[in-house]
This record gives C-alpha cells, structure tokens and sequence, in this order.
C-alpha cells in the first residue's frame, strides 16, 4: 500500500492511497466463495455451482463490496501509518477504479489541532465566598410561601399580586390579530406575564368592568410580526381574587417532601438546600471564568466536522425542549454557530488539559460529588447506590469531576483573588454581555 499526504490548510489532510490489485483480487474471490458456498441456482446443487457461473452472476456486487470495504480499512490503516487523527469521516475520491488495475483514491479529511495549552499566569479569576445568613432563609420562607399562595375572590378593586381572571380581545388598525384574545384566562397583576402597560392598565378594575388599554408592542418581541406596532385591548375583568400567604405549619412543610414537622426542622431542612445552591453556584462561576480564561489564552482553528456535529447536536436539543412540529436541520446553523464554536474549542482545550497533565478522575472526589447530589433526596443511600449500579450515570460523573480537576490545575497557577459577598449575590446568574 502506497501513501502520500499533502497538507492543504491548517488542518485539512489530502492523502492518496494506492491499493494493490492483487489484494483487490484475494478480497473479491473470498466473497465469490463465500457466495458460493450458500448460492441457491436453478439447475445446480447448493454448493456446487461452478466458479463461472458464480462470477457472471455476483462478481459485479462482490468487487462494489470489496472496494468499499477496502476503502474503508486502508484508510483506517494509512492514518495509523502516518500517525494522523482524523476529526471526522473522509471525503472519498476514486482516481482509479478499473478491474485488473490497483485501486488508487484521494481521501480528504480534517485532523484535530495539535497544540499545547499554556497562560494559566494570564487568567485571573475572583472567587467568591458567603454564608446563609438568617436574613437569607428568612427571605427564601418568604418566597416559598409565595409560591404556594392561594387565591380567594374579593369584592374589592384589584391590586398588584392579585389574580384577575379576564376576557380580552387586541386590535390593531381595528382588526383582531392572532393570539390577541382569550377568555377566561387567569392573571396575575405585577407578574410581568403580559406586555408592559398590560399589568398596570387593570389596577384599580373590580369585577364586572370593562377597560380599553392602548399599548405598544417592544421592539425586541418575540413575534416579529407584532414588534414595535400599537395595539388596542379590550380587557373584561370577570372576578378579583386576593392572595393568601400559606402558614409555615405541618401541611406546608409536607409539600416539600420534608419529614419534619416543626419550623426549626423545616428551616434547616431549607438551609442545607440554600448551602448546596451557594456551593454549587461559586464552583460555577470560578469555572466559567477559568474556561474563559483558558479560551482567551489559546486561540485555536477548530475542525469544520466538529463544528458541525455540535451545531447539529444543539438544532436537536433545541426542538425537544421548544417542541413543536419543527425539524432540527430547519433551524437555521447560524443560531448555534457561537454557542457550538465555544463548545468545541473548550472540548478540545479541557482533552489537551487532561493529556498534558496526565489527569484521571479521583475516586473520592467521584464519590464525594454522588453524596452532594444525593443528599438533596428522602433517601441519599438508594441515589448513591444506583449512581453505582449505573455504568453510564457513573461516567457522566467522572467526566465531571475530571473538568473540576482541570479547573483546579489551571487555579494553581491563575491569579485568584478572594472576595466576600453576600448570599444573594453570591447565587446571582451571572449576566450576558449586551450586544452593540
């Protein structure tokens, strides 16, 4: 087998590759006796029909089979020859494809960057450090309660965090639009549910009244068909009902899930979930911004193959979670092209972290993160145990821990800087940068 490889860019590979005939040949006729064996011919025994006769009729198919097959092996072959790794299937190109004749193609492929992941000096990194404070699970029984809040109908005028239950029908230049009206539909008042102006237009209505609110469709709406234009509602309020607040007693606490029956047990029922959501919440944010770190510090070309499987990987994800009747290569690339492009360059960057520093997962950082996640279950020792049970579960673990301990290589080096803050700020998701 001949082999040659020309580089003709950064990461795409030419390489040509010459197949002897007479390995062509052996191939062929091992699938002509194969064929052979079990060929069922009029006229002739099973196992008998003569070579010929096997030739005339399966030769054609039988050399389709083989070349593809040898294709397929010499290049797996060549690559291992010339110590290249391919980051996706080959395009394939006969330039010799005649019977008696050695086989000769061109396959063109991209190979993974070769790089070494350096600047962990550069990367500077703030980590923060809190605390749930009473204060903090005060305000966390607070929210709770307003989650479970109940409503009972008032003979009064509506206000903020009442629920109004509304018939209304939106024009605009004095014609109904598509999704502009509903009857019957329950509202919560300072919810932000609706468009600006919507909310604030029903405080102070009562039961029974009917209010005419012209208001303006955001330029950023999700409809563009209805962004930026004016609309007019006609709003009927049918009932108003008030909120109110449940009482911290056994039936609330048995909504959780929580085996305690008292408020002391509930609260530090609740303050062992806030803890969890603070620990987990700064171990994410030192991670982003070490990733960002590690991006802004090696720049490198990523391979079009990987580029495309992510984006196609993002397109199905986005239709299981959005629904409908949308295919994912209907979404345009485009939408994902950013997202994939950072996946895959800090695929490739974490991998070359891991190589360089000969990085396995720890098996008590392994087991320390299942009891983390299992703790917020009734029953922690059944989640660890089928963690254990399951094979892939377990994997998906290491795979984690293995990112944390690239994290924690790139820390030792990066200039880290400590700062307290306070619970609620600390929990805080971090916020995208706005466009220009």
């Amino acid at each position: 087998m001949q082999v040659s490889v020309e580089n003709t860019s950064a990461l795409e590979r030419r390489m040509t590759i010459g197949v002897p005939a007479e390995r062509i040949e052996t191939e062929v006729n091992m699938r002509l006796q194969q064929t052979a064996r079990k060929a069922k011919i009029p006229g002739f025994r099973p196992g008998k029909v003569p070579m010929s006769v096997i030739r005339q009729r399966y030769e054609d198919g039988a050399r389709q089979e083989a070349l593809g097959d040898l294709i397929q092996a010499t290049f797996y072959e060549a690559v291992v020859e010339q110590k290249l790794n391919p980051a996706g299937a080959p395009s394939v190109e006969p330039k010799t494809f005649e019977k008696g004749k050695d086989l000769e193609y061109i396959a063109t492929f991209e190979v993974f960057p070769e790089f070494t992941v350096a600047g962990f000096e550069s990367i500077s990194v703030e980590r923060l450090s809190a605390d749930v404070a009473d204060s903090d699970l005060d305000n966390m029984l607070e929210i709770l309660r307003k989650q479970n809040v109940s409503f009972e109908v008032a003979d009064r005028a509506a206000q903020n965090e009442d629920q109004l239950n509304i018939d209304f029908v939106g024009k605009i230049d004095g014609e109904a639009f598509a999704g502009g009206s509903a009857t019957g539909t329950q509202l919560v008042l300072g919810s932000g549910r609706m468009i600006p102006g919507f909310e604030d237009g029903l405080v102070g209505a009562k039961a029974g009244e009917e209010r005419v609110l012209n208001l303006t469709f955001p330029e950023d709406y999700q409809n563009l068909e209805l962004a930026g234009k004016t609309a007019e509602f006609t709003v009927t309020v049918n009932t108003v009902s008030a909120p109110t607040l449940p009482e911290l007693n056994e039936t609330f606490f048995k909504q959780f899930g929580i085996k305690e029956t008292n408020i002391e047990g509930f609260r530090t029922e609740v303050r062992k979930n806030m803890e969890r959501e603070l620990r987990q919440a700064i171990k994410s944010k030192v991670k982003n911004q070490v990733m960002d770190g590690l991006l802004a510090a090696n720049p490198i070309e990523v391979p079009k193959a990987l580029l495309e499987n992510e984006v196609n990987r993002l397109r199905v994800q986005a239709v299981q979670q959005f629904g409908g009747n949308i295919k994912p290569d209907q979404l345009p690339a485009e939408l994902f092209e950013e997202q994939a492009k950072r996946r895959v360059e800090l695929g490739l960057i974490v991998a070359e972290v891991v190589k360089q520093f000969d990085l396995k997962p720890e098996d008590t950082r392994v087991r320390e993160l299942i009891q983390e996640m299992a703790s917020a279950y009734q029953e922690p020792e059944q989640v660890v145990a089928w963690y254990y049970k399951n094979e892939q579960q377990m994997n998906e673990v290491r795979s984690v821990v293995l990112e944390e301990q690239v994290v924690d290589t790139v820390l030792q080096k990066a200039s880290v800087t400590d700062k307290a803050v306070s619970y609620e700020e600390a929990v805080k998701p971090v916020e995208a940068p706005q466009a220009d």
